[in-house]
């Protein structure tokens, strides 16, 4: 079984290193939150823009398929895990920042389903708003989310760019 295991890169088996450090990263940002916001509920103000504010979702961002019941709850967890495992070894010849992006959506994308297996629903906590306006709230699963896509699009605009395509930026 060893011989397998090393006969793939290296770097595939840090792709879930890196999955397993966010979640717990994320898992232990949620457990401290649930104990000072949530028990009870309470609003911490950060900074003017910025609170603690406990709520749990149901659903994927925004809530959307919050009122999916238990079908939608396994379904949304069986797709997020596949998310989480898939990723790290799809992406393991990509570029670094392209495959570090891809860790990063694996690795919110289990530690949500965690949520969903553990509690049935997911811990948000970060309120940002401003002037009466409030993004919806969410948590660090949900920002290594958007942040690792952000990277595969920048990694992927600029492969494009390296590769001297002329016609790169008129596609985008």
């Amino acid at each position: 079984m060893v011989d397998v295991m090393m006969s793939f890169p290296a770097r595939w088996w840090h792709g879930y290193f890196g999955v397993f450090g966010l979640v717990v990263i994320d898992q232990c940002t949620k457990w401290i939150m649930l104990e000072l916001i949530f028990s009870p509920p309470r609003v911490i103000t950060i900074l003017p823009f910025l609170n603690f504010s406990p709520v749990f979702n149901t659903g994927i961002s925004f809530g959307i398929f919050g009122n999916s019941g238990t079908i939608g709850l396994a379904i949304l967890t069986i797709f997020a895990v596949a998310v989480g495992v898939l990723l790290p070894y799809i992406s393991r010849l990509w570029l670094p920042l392209g495959r570090w992006g891809a860790i990063m959506m694996a690795g919110g994308a289990i530690g949500n389903a965690v949520d969903r297996v553990r509690l049935g629903k997911v811990v948000d906590f970060i309120d940002v708003h401003a002037a009466g306006w409030h993004w919806p709230a969410f948590n660090i699963a949900d920002s290594v989310i958007v942040i690792g896509v952000g990277f595969i699009f920048y990694s992927s605009w600029r492969q494009g760019k390296d590769r001297g395509d002329e016609n790169h930026d008129l596609e985008m």
